[in-house]
């Protein structure tokens, strides 16, 4: 079997959660004052980036992150262009923790129209893709937003997910989808309902050997998903926790049978720049040991 086969494998048929570690240039100031690293403390974006790989070096490389209750981890293209303990960083992900690794490649939000936010463009694309299949990464994930169950908005972040999905696919990687709909939308369980429904209906326009993963935020009506999770070409459906903190997102994910974790804030939530090893150390084996038992239902 290939590197490859063996991290397909692992994804899907392990127990375990992905966890997410992907904040980019947009979110990574919040990221380090949830974390105690203020902007006072930094100068610039260079200097930024290297605070925030210092931060997810500490939780790589901690006794409580290996591949016994964590599936993946998504870098941002910064983390993957790094180093962790001297090894390039999806190598360290893979060889030393049994973590497969992936890659955010999105570009950002572009403004709302019809109550989404497609992705911005990514005409360097390819360019990455190749980078990345090199360094070793399995995967990548894309995220855009809804806001509201507008038919017409929702068709469009869908057919945009795939198109740019089947690009990623013929690099021979496996794309995470991710249309995540906001927590906050009034009529979230119509969005969940349209959103289904495209997922399915595009899902029948991928060849046998075009696979995807949705991560998909947490619906109102438990196994929303299930058809999802059921058809041939679906890795793993995974979860978001968007903006839900860590107990209401394990609450909900435990009734989805099937879905498993891919956390961010929830993951990260209490761990502190300011704690000693023995404390991070015991704050992290915490957080992934509630999330990992909720993604084993």
């Amino acid at each position: 079997m290939t590197v490859f086969d063996d991290q397909l494998q692992k994804v899907r048929e392990s127990h375990g959660f992905i966890a997410a570690l992907d904040q980019s240039g947009g979110s990574t100031p919040k990221a380090l004052k949830m974390y105690g690293v203020n902007e006072d403390q930094y100068d610039g974006e260079e200097e930024m980036f290297t605070r925030v790989h210092e931060m997810r070096t500490r939780i790589m490389t901690n006794s409580a992150f290996t591949g016994k209750r964590i599936l993946g981890a998504i870098l941002f293209e910064n983390t993957m262009d790094r180093a962790v303990m001297g090894k390039p960083t999806s190598q360290y992900l893979w060889e030393e923790k049994n973590v497969v690794p992936f890659l955010k490649v999105d570009k950002g939000l572009a403004d709302e129209a019809n109550g989404v936010q497609l992705m911005k463009p990514m005409p360097e694309l390819d360019e990455l893709l190749d980078r990345a299949k090199a360094a070793g990464i399995f995967g990548t994930k894309m995220r855009s937003v809804i806001n509201s169950a507008d038919p017409d908005g929702i068709q469009a972040i869908v057919e945009q997910q795939f198109e740019v999905g089947k690009q990623i696919c013929a690099h021979g990687l496996v794309p995470i989808i991710e249309p995540e709909i906001n927590i906050h939308a009034a009529d979230k369980s119509d969005c969940e309902e349209l959103l289904r429904d495209a997922l399915l209906a595009a899902l029948e326009s991928l060849s046998d050997e075009e696979l995807v993963m949705f991560k998909l935020t947490l619906p109102e009506t438990p196994n929303h998903y299930s058809d999802c999770q059921d058809h041939a070409n679906v890795v793993k459906v995974v979860a978001l926790s968007g903006g839900y903190d860590r107990d209401e997102a394990n609450r909900r994910l435990s009734e989805n049978k099937g879905m498993v974790a891919s956390f961010s804030r929830a993951l990260s939530q209490d761990l502190s720049a300011k704690q000693t090893e023995s404390e991070f150390t015991d704050m992290l084996d915490e957080s992934i040991e509630s999330i990992y038992q909720a993604s084993l239902t």
